[in-house]
């Protein structure tokens, strides 16, 4: 299969699992009492209320490049525009926060799960198109590695709302403060190659809810 389409599929793919993902977080935050979202027009499946032409298409594209090109395993992330989300109209913010930010882990698991279903009972029903198995092996892939990620317990991701909880009312405000420099840290981390156990827990996922046969059929890993 052409490095084009693999480029192709991969960034398409990246894209229908974020935009679900920011979407069950403002879904959550509407629930928990907070409209924020839903008056900033964000509770939408329109792709273009969610487009981040940075981190939906460029960087994805030139993690995708480097990785492919120079063989370092960087780990091939993206995100679109965030969901605006005010706490201060949950009841309990800290609380409401941890299901806010675990909503959009949550629903990319239950992606991957459906979409690996979905390609068993394809190729147990005799599809053997390769395009169609590396198309469902990366997005189940990014599905698995957009909630992994996004679980690491750094600002501005989601896993620092979940562990903020948790922490002594104190730190809290200082796990906050940390948010403007997450992506900096975020970036040195990757680089340094101390999240590569990220990009290693999603394939090994993926490639167990797939089964060993279609994965091996994707041509993704084999």
């Amino acid at each position: 299969m052409s490095l084009f389409l693999q480029i192709v599929f991969a960034i398409l793919a990246l894209f229908l699992c974020v935009i679900p993902h920011e979407l069950a977080h403002g879904l959550v935050a509407l629930w928990l009492g907070d409209p924020t979202a839903k008056r900033a027009g964000r509770l939408s499946l329109n792709p273009l209320r969610h487009l981040d032409p940075i981190g939906s298409v460029l960087l994805p594209l030139a993690l995708i490049l480097i990785r492919r090109f120079t063989g370092v395993p960087l780990v091939v992330f993206g995100w679109a525009k965030p969901v605006p989300i005010n706490p201060y109209y949950f009841r309990d913010p800290w609380r409401g926060m941890v299901w806010v930010g675990l909503a959009g882990p949550a629903v990319n698991i239950a992606l991957a799960g459906f979409t690996a279903a979905v390609a068993r009972l394809l190729y147990l029903a005799g599809v053997r198109s390769a395009s169609v198995y590396m198309f469902l092996a990366l997005f189940t892939v990014i599905s698995l590695l957009i909630a992994f990620f996004n679980l690491v317990p750094i600002p501005p991701l989601d896993g620092s709302r979940i562990l903020t909880y948790f922490l002594p009312q104190g730190w809290r405000l200082g796990v906050v403060r940390l948010e403007q420099f997450g992506i900096i840290i975020v970036v040195v981390l990757m680089l340094l190659g101390l999240l590569d156990v990220v990009l290693r827990g999603a394939e090994a996922v993926a490639v167990y809810m797939l089964g060993v046969d279609v994965a091996r059929f994707s041509g993704l890993w084999w």
